[in-house]
Parts: C-alpha cells; sequence; structure tokens
C-alpha cells in the first residue's frame, strides 16, 4: 500500500513540473517546427497548396517578327479559340483569349481555364497557336481550372487534339510532349506550318519546370450551330 501511495505521489509530483514547465516545453516544440519549415522551403520540398500566379506566361517568346512577316501563307480564315478537347486524357477545358499579356489579365484567364497567349497564331492561320493552362494534383485545391492541363505529359506521339472555335472544329495530331525548364528558352511563335502548343508548369517539380506538347495541323471542318 505505501509503495501506491510512494508512486502516486511521485506521479503527482512529476505531473506538476510537467506543467510549470509547458512553456518551455511549446517554446522548443514551435522553434524545432519553425526550423524544420525553413529547411523544408530551402530544399524546395513545401508543396504549393495553388499553382504559381501566371508563371507560364514567361514561358513564351515575344515575337521577333510581325504577324504579317511571320505569317507567308493566305490566311482563309483566322478564328479565336473557344475550347479544346483530349480524349486520350478525357480532358475537356475553355478557352479564354486576352488581348494583352499583362500578368494580372493573363492570371485571370488561367482562373477559368485555358489561356491563348495575345501573341501566338489564331486558328486557321500559319504559326504556333500556344495554349496553356495550370495542373495541379493535391486534393487541397479546389478551383477545377488549377487542373485544367492535368495529364498532357501522358501524351504520345499520334493522340488527337481537337480545338474548336464558333463555328469550326481544328484536329491535330500530338508531335512530341517533353519536360522542360523555362530556363532552357522560350517556346517560337515563328514557325512553318500549323501548330499546336500546350504548355503546363509541372507541379511535382520546381516551378520552372514545366510540360510541353507539340502536335500538328490534320485537319478542319465546319461544325454544326
Amino acid at each position: 500500500m505505501e509503495q501506491i501511495v510512494d508512486f502516486t505521489v511521485r506521479l503527482i509530483r512529476a505531473g506538476k513540473e510537467a506543467y510549470a514547465k509547458k512553456w518551455s516545453f511549446f517554446g522548443v516544440f514551435f522553434f524545432m517546427f519553425f526550423g524544420s519549415v525553413v529547411v523544408l522551403a530551402q530544399l524546395g520540398l513545401l508543396p504549393n497548396t495553388t499553382p504559381a500566379p501566371i508563371e507560364a506566361a514567361a514561358i513564351v517568346a515575344a515575337p521577333k517578327v510581325s504577324q504579317s512577316a511571320r505569317t507567308s501563307e493566305p490566311i482563309a480564315s483566322a478564328e479565336l479559340p473557344t475550347k479544346i478537347e483530349i480524349p486520350a486524357i478525357n480532358l475537356a477545358a475553355t478557352i479564354e483569349n486576352p488581348t494583352v499579356t499583362t500578368v494580372a489579365v493573363l492570371d485571370g484567364g488561367l482562373q477559368r481555364g485555358a489561356v491563348r497567349y495575345p501573341t501566338s497564331a489564331s486558328l486557321g492561320e500559319v504559326g504556333n497557336i500556344v495554349l496553356f493552362g495550370h495542373s495541379s494534383y493535391l486534393p487541397v485545391v479546389g478551383n477545377p481550372a488549377y487542373k485544367t492541363f492535368n495529364g498532357i505529359q501522358k501524351l504520345v506521339a499520334g493522340d488527337v487534339i481537337t480545338v474548336y472555335s464558333s463555328r469550326t472544329a481544328y484536329t491535330y495530331r500530338v508531335r512530341s510532349m517533353a519536360k522542360e525548364s523555362a530556363n532552357d528558352g522560350a517556346i517560337p511563335l515563328d514557325v512553318s506550318g500549323r501548330v499546336l502548343t500546350l504548355a503546363t508548369c509541372n507541379s511535382f517539380g520546381t516551378k520552372t519546370d514545366r510540360f510541353v506538347v507539340t502536335a500538328d495541323f490534320v485537319e478542319s471542318h465546319s461544325i454544326a450551330t
């Protein structure tokens, strides 16, 4: 019985000592937690809950030639894209067409879907039409626009991409898919033929990483209104 009483007394004393030192414990815990966050941030291991604003806009080169000089073939009909579909990865998204390259404007477009880079080609033109969008695989991301281009890294040569205007469907076939760094250089706008480029940030790499899909024009046809 005396042993039980002695053990109980010691336990009470230990509890009182622990309570008296609670602030010291919290101080040590906070220091360790904050230090761990700083170290992880320096190593680039902290997850992004939302994509960095409009970093995709910086991947496109400013055109080195004028629109008329870039288009060497007659333009039968230049149209703005309104939506994109890629059956191979079950992707369907609307496309915004801002008229300026202001960061705030482009970022606003990315909040709603894919965005055509304003100085890239239009549908029906010779040149490179560049579409970019966010990608994220984090479950905490609520806005579906942040996942617009999820899965484009899975595309392989031969996969079909359809881009629509208000009256025409344009079919492209994937030529290549590559993981690139924004430091490798900008996406060229002055190209021969009719080319489609899709680009997105890589959520699992550094903020400069991106997936780039290049596709070639196949055909176009009118759609029912």
